[in-house]
């Protein structure tokens, strides 16, 4: 009997080895939708171009409510899945009560904060968007002939404020007088993926003047980017490369590489570093988006102006404001 139980406990310690070596990484997309076609697609993006490049395979699941939260995280870890990879800031308190109960897996929040003191095996992915923002800012400023620019955010929290806040900055670096104009869509998730409320607010910021307009809302910046085109007016899309969506009619794009943070976290697997990231215009983690689909758009004279800026920023010479140091803006109330 003590061999029989000798051999069953070193298979199944061989199966568990086996487990571990083939374990596939996992992704959880925010509310919003997989193909939201700004963070969450971009999160997808970085995931398949993974997959390509190794031949690996992954796990993948989309939330329907905020009570899934948890529970996705649970049933993920127990699957063997890792790393477990997340996207929004609504992650963070989850993994904060799961990451403790499977120390041998890797967690990663993008977008969110989660204590790597208390939870050494989650990394967290933050981004400086603020900076990427300062530059469409720009180029909105740059753009306007009303002399008014506009900016709908998704849910009023702190990390879309500093969207804002970035933007409102570089566009008064253009033109101190500018009037700026900024809604948000909700105070819940629920805000994320609603773009008949996009559309609604884009076409009131157009009655108050703006003829361009920055979404920062997820799904409901879908609306926002086709109530500009409706209404002859520039948007400027987010996150993902938005402007193959109404070529000609969206300015720019900021910017966020979600797929490159996604990317690198399944990359590394388990061997993860978990040391908190936080990616800028100086390591390409934030930017803007320039290709045929809005070149017509950007001048050299603007180009010029808005990457002799960049280049301040990533040496220091220029620091734009972040809005969630302190919950102020020195461009704009909110």
């Amino acid at each position: 009997m003590t061999f029989l139980k000798s051999l069953s406990g070193a298979t199944a310690a061989l199966a568990l080895m086996a487990g571990a070596a083939l374990a596939e990484p996992a992704l959880i997309y925010d509310l919003g939708g997989k193909f939201d076609k700004s963070f969450n697609e971009a999160a997808f993006n970085g995931a398949e171009m993974w997959a390509k490049e190794t031949g690996g395979t992954y796990k993948e699941l989309e939330m329907q409510d905020e009570a899934q939260r948890e529970q996705a995280l649970r049933r993920l870890a127990e699957s063997g899945a890792n790393p477990i990879v997340t996207t929004g800031f609504a992650m963070s308190d989850p993994i904060s009560k799961v990451a403790p109960d499977f120390p041998d897996t890797k967690f990663v929040t993008i977008d969110g904060w989660v204590d790597p003191a208390a939870n050494p095996n989650v990394l967290s992915i933050g981004f400086a968007e603020h900076e990427g923002s300062y530059l469409v800012g720009m180029l909105a400023a740059m753009a306007s002939k009303t002399g008014t620019v506009g900016f709908i955010g998704g849910m009023d929290i702190p990390l879309i404020r500093n969207f804002a806040c970035g933007y409102a900055q570089g566009a008064k670096a253009v033109n101190p007088d500018i009037k700026f104009v900024s809604s948000m869509t909700g105070t819940t998730p629920a805000a994320w993926n609603d773009p008949v409320k996009g559309a609604e607010l884009a076409k009131a910021q157009k009655g108050q003047g703006a003829d361009v307009i920055y979404a920062a809302a997820g799904g409901t910046g879908i609306g926002v980017l086709q109530a500009a085109a409706d209404e002859g007016i520039l948007s400027i899309g987010v996150d993902s490369n938005q402007n193959h969506l109404h070529p000609g009619k969206v300015l720019t794009s900021m910017l966020k590489r979600v797929d490159v943070a996604v990317y690198n976290s399944m990359k590394a697997g388990a061997d993860l570093d978990t040391t908190p990231q936080a990616l800028d215009l100086k390591s390409d983690g934030v930017g803007y988006a320039l290709d045929d689909n809005n070149a017509a758009l950007i001048t050299p004279e603007m180009k010029a102006a808005v990457d002799a800026a960049a280049e301040k920023i990533k040496s220091g010479e220029l620091v734009v404001h972040d809005y969630r140091t302190d919950n102020t803006c020195p461009a704009a109330t909110f």
